[in-house]
């Protein structure tokens, strides 16, 4: 596997970083992640450069330097407009809170620096001038076997940093790899530290196993392991026939996180829980607010009999820019829980999107009367009976957008209002 590394796309700037700093005799490489996906032949994101330099000498060999996170090593160098994150080799003190070391220390070996990293998988380091490849961990030996495993012992890694756990799973769910088995033990015996994690470094690990092309058997993991049940009781607790089909739909359901969220949970929760749970989770409030709403309107077998004005209704409650989404999560569910019924769904989408297409009228906004018009036709100024009479006309074009104009509102504003008891 390592000729894949020789084969590797490695930007310029990056090339130009590390022979600089070899040139000043310091020893360099890159680690982490782009090791792991060159050797799989995966295009990485970024890469990041480790070396025996302290951050002052790398400070003092560039002309443009960033001191993104001195205090624990880290430098960004700007190179031709690219900007190259170098950390200097480092140990770690004892982990005191589950989250963090309590201190850092700057060393000269690379295998030093390596020990302290979570998975074998992430522990390899290469330094393309020389093609040299560090792997103490055997984690080459690892990506062969599809393997997540710990470098050393899981208990004390997932001991130091309780978010490491769900990294673990979500690895798993990405790639399409198995957990060792220690490794998996351990994550039951861990629980406690995993607890203290901040709910929003849980969220972006969940984000990423749900957009994953194994989402469903990410949270199988998630499951099995008690992760979830620390986080998402709501789900690790549901029925476990509900619990499956609700991951076959995130399953089936597009890599969108507002999609797959409200895929799981439509079947398992209510509106305002589904808002409760995207609050809680630290989604903004814009994305906990748009599941909550797929959540409640999720389910459109309900619907298939509904006549034009309860479907205009539908979408009046969702808006048309969300009828995409809804129509997404509906037909994730139907294929997971009710795969006969979906011809009787694609025919209900498509009134749903014959309705939106005709423009009819939805919000207040929309109407051919303004407050304004409202208030001169019934003689009256600014008072409840304008919202009581809002609502009225919205009902009117609700079930009938063609009583959209001026002259046809006034009309009914008018009985209406005459029809009023009188105080």
């Amino acid at each position: 596997m390592i000729s894949n590394l020789h084969n590797a796309d490695i930007p310029r700037p990056v090339l130009d970083v590390i022979a600089r700093l070899r040139e000043l005799n310091h020893a360099v490489y890159l680690v982490g992640g782009c090791v792991r996906d060159m050797v799989r032949q995966v295009p990485p994101k970024d890469f990041d450069v480790a070396t025996s330099a302290l951050p002052e000498e790398v400070q003092r060999a560039f002309r443009k330097v960033i001191p993104t996170g001195i205090q624990h090593g880290t430098v960004t160098v700007v190179q031709g407009g690219t900007h190259v994150e170098v950390t200097t080799f480092r140990s770690e003190g004892d982990y005191l809170d589950g989250r963090r070391p309590s201190s850092v220390a700057f060393e000269r070996d690379i295998v030093k620096d390596l020990s302290r990293r979570d998975f074998t998988i992430n522990a390899m380091a290469y330094n393309p001038l020389d093609r040299d490849l560090v792997d103490p961990f055997g984690g080459q030996t690892d990506l062969q076997a599809q393997l997540i495993k710990c470098v050393g012992s899981a208990f004390e890694r997932f001991s130091e940093d309780g978010l490491r756990p769900m990294r673990a799973v979500r690895f798993a769910a990405v790639l399409g790899f198995s957990l060792d088995s220690a490794t998996r033990d351990a994550i039951p015996a861990t629980l406690g530290v995993f607890r203290k994690v901040a709910l929003e470094r849980v969220r972006e690990e969940l984000v990423k196993l749900l957009l994953s092309p194994r989402a469903e058997g990410g949270l199988v993991l998630l499951v099995e392991t008690g992760l979830l049940d620390v986080f998402l009781p709501e789900v690790a607790r549901a029925a476990p026939e509900e619990a499956r089909l609700a991951r076959a739909a995130v399953q089936a359901a597009p890599a969108e996180v507002e999609v797959r969220m409200a895929a799981l949970l439509a079947d398992l929760v209510d509106r305002n829980q589904a808002r409760d749970i995207g609050l809680r989770l630290k989604f903004p409030n814009k994305v906990a607010d748009l599941v909550a709403l797929l959540v409640e309107t999720a389910k459109l077998e309900e619907r298939f009999s509904d006549p034009d004005p309860a479907l205009r209704r539908l979408l009046a409650r969702v808006g048309l820019a969300q009828l995409p989404a809804l129509l997404t999560v509906a037909r994730a569910r139907i294929q997971a829980r009710a795969p006969e019924r979906s011809a009787e769904l694609e025919r209900l989408c498509a009134r749903l999107e014959a309705l939106a297409a005709a423009k009819p009228p939805l919000v207040a906004k929309d109407l051919a009367l303004t407050g304004g018009d409202i208030m001169s036709t019934l003689g009256v100024g600014p008072s409840p009976i304008v919202g009581e009479a809002t609502r009225f006309l919205m009902d009117s074009v609700l079930d009938d957008p063609a009583l959209n104009t001026r002259e046809a509102l006034a009309r009914r504003l008018k009985d209406w209002h005459a029809a009023r008891p009188k105080a």
